[in-house]
């Protein structure tokens, strides 16, 4: 047998495999479906999103698509100038609209939505240095969650992701604490996931009826604190939203209120 013939299957294979698409990572249809994911494509979507945002979004399209691009280009399936089709034809859009006090991120390729994120509504007044002593702190407001309807709600992942973000935020250390509140949602969130009953589960009124003694330390919530909580509970959700009267809804009130009381 000839190296040439030795060869032929591993070309054969190289020749079949297939750049990662569209329709392989977004929920998409039609000429999009089909189309590869080209570098161009992430590189206008990355600075579409740091144009509308102010920054990347966290596990959002433009990350998923920079992801699919390199994986692509380094099988030698694409090439690094390379754009599609839709992308250079009908565009790259994010759309950012407030519809009462919701926000809703609306991201697209050509006519198709590849992304869309729903969050509470924290308007930019002031920074957070600029708010004074009667405000609300972070353990307020998680202790807030236990109190409305949304702390009859299991504690699953995204609530444990929340709060650990909340946590993190309030004590301003970068990790679990041994026996506070991130590591009691963990646990929460992995032991519900195993029960199968509801009124089996624990609570979010259960972790947070103390939060303001199970916390290290304690601080006023500002927007970005809210933004960050936000951020931790919808990247840990299918459906990309926050949980009405949760933990990020609750930190997203606080700090609007805090920002309405040090502009009034």
């Amino acid at each position: 047998m000839s190296q040439q013939q030795l060869r032929r299957p591993q070309q054969q294979e190289q020749e079949h495999k297939d750049p990662i698409k569209y329709g392989d990572v977004f929920n998409v249809d039609g000429d999009l479906a089909s189309e590869p994911i080209m570098p161009r494509d992430a590189a206008l979507m990355q600075a579409t999103e740091n144009q509308v945002l102010g920054q990347t979004q966290k596990g959002g399209p433009a990350s998923v698509m920079q992801s699919a691009a390199a994986t692509n280009v380094s099988a030698g399936l694409v090439g690094r100038g390379d754009i599609s089709g839709k992308a250079r034809d009908e565009g790259i859009s994010v759309a950012d609209s407030k519809i009462g006090t919701t926000r809703v991120i609306t991201e697209s390729v050509g006519k198709q939505v590849v992304g869309q994120f729903v969050e509470p509504y924290v308007p930019m007044k002031t920074p957070g240095s600029a708010l004074d002593r009667d405000t609300i702190t972070i353990g307020e407001a998680l202790e807030a969650t236990a109190l409305a309807p949304a702390g009859d709600k299991p504690v699953d992942q995204s609530d444990a992701a929340a709060i650990q973000a909340a946590e993190m935020r309030a004590t301003g250390k970068n990790e679990i604490q041994p026996g506070g509140l991130a590591a009691a949602a963990q646990s929460a969130a992995t032991k519900n996931s195993r029960t199968m009953g509801d009124f089996q589960k624990t609570t979010l009124s259960d972790v947070l009826a103390d939060a303001r003694e199970k916390l290290a330390s304690d601080k006023v919530v500002t927007r970005e604190d809210a933004e960050g909580v936000i951020g931790a509970e919808i990247r840990n959700k299918a459906d990309m939203t926050t949980t009405p009267g949760g933990v990020a809804a609750s930190l997203a009130a606080a700090a609007t209120l805090n920002q309405n009381k040090s502009s009034s």
